[in-house]
């Protein structure tokens, strides 16, 4: 199942694009975009999938998805059936945002938000409530009002914990690329093990890339990354896992040896205890999920024109566009 690209139409002489969605039910839709998207989600629940996280999401949801990363949300509730479900949708360019830092330092906390964006970003509870009191403005006819209303919104974000969602490298995201605020030791294992992570790889191997020791390696590493090389290494291989699993078909003894597993036991084993569910399992869950929308995407009484699927010319790739709802 392959994921939609989605144009994101920001308007003349806007730098940001904030949309308001107001659906019956929020349908699974498999997608992704160049810009970073942060996206408030109300009176709502059901699953959440980012790369290759799948959880449950409850009112007030707030997550930060970075860009080129598939995501969809799949209601399977209204909190209050009485009324709509709502999604608040943030997108924003990231060259942007560094352009600004440069200018106005005030603005450096974005850069570092950017940064832990890599992965996607679930925001502790309030959160959500927090950007619910800018909703006035952040849904302005004004541009400079939603300008503002949206750096107030990602400024505050930039201070809060939040949780991070995907694997590194999953779905092609190049999370597992080197972000340029490790240092150049640490960049290069990163990029070695981002293009071999299907062969086995030896820490004297990775050491000897870094003009390390491997004991230096090791604490680097866990110093820059907050985690093992071998466990870094899994989630590599787990997220390209995921990745195959969802995009493709192809029998799950070969993607556990394209993966970089030495056997299917392996990668069962330690995919459930990455994944607490099983690689057909977790297959299932976005089979089933697309399943089950396809039926109730068909009973939407109002479908929003940024969500019209159209024909690409030349390979047929479904796309979606996205314009000002008023």
């Amino acid at each position: 199942m392959k994921a939609a690209y989605e144009y994101v139409d920001f308007g003349q002489d806007c730098s940001v694009r904030v949309y308001h969605r107001r659906l019956r039910r929020i349908p699974f839709e498999w997608h992704h975009h160049p810009e970073y998207e942060l996206t408030l989600t109300m009176n709502s629940q059901g699953k959440r999938y980012i790369g290759d996280s799948v959880a449950s999401y409850g009112a007030d949801d707030l997550v930060l998805v970075p860009p080129n990363l598939p995501h969809t949300w799949a209601s399977n509730r209204s909190i209050d059936d009485g009324e709509s479900e709502v999604a608040i949708v943030i997108w924003f360019d990231g060259a942007w945002v560094r352009r600004l830092a440069d200018v106005c330092p005030e603005y450096n906390g974005l850069c570092d938000l950017l940064r832990r964006a890599a992965c996607g970003l679930a925001f502790e509870d309030g959160a959500g409530t927090h950007m619910r009191a800018h909703l006035e403005h952040l849904l302005s006819d004004k541009p400079r009002v939603r300008l503002q209303a949206v750096l107030d919104v990602l400024d505050f974000l930039s201070a809060l914990p939040a949780m991070p969602l995907a694997s590194p490298s999953a779905f092609d995201a190049r999370t597992g690329t080197p972000t340029g605020h490790e240092p150049d030791q640490i960049n290069r294992v990163l990029a070695l093990i981002e293009t071999q992570f299907s062969r086995p790889l030896r820490l004297s191997t990775l050491a000897k890339a870094s003009g390390l020791s491997e004991r230096s390696l090791t604490r680097h590493f866990t110093q820059h990354l907050g985690e093992s090389v071998g466990r870094y290494i899994t989630r590599v291989r787990i997220g390209h896992a995921c990745r195959m699993l969802t995009d493709t078909q192809t029998p799950i003894s070969v993607i556990a040896t394209r993966s970089g597993f030495s056997n299917a036991a392996n990668f069962n084993r330690q995919f459930k205890a990455s994944k607490s569910m099983t690689p057909v399992e977790f297959r299932q869950q976005f089979t089933g999920a697309r399943h089950a929308d396809g039926e109730t995407a068909a009973r939407l009484t109002e479908r929003s024109p940024s969500l019209q699927r159209l024909e690409q010319k030349g390979d047929g790739t479904r796309r979606r566009r996205s314009t000002h709802v008023d």
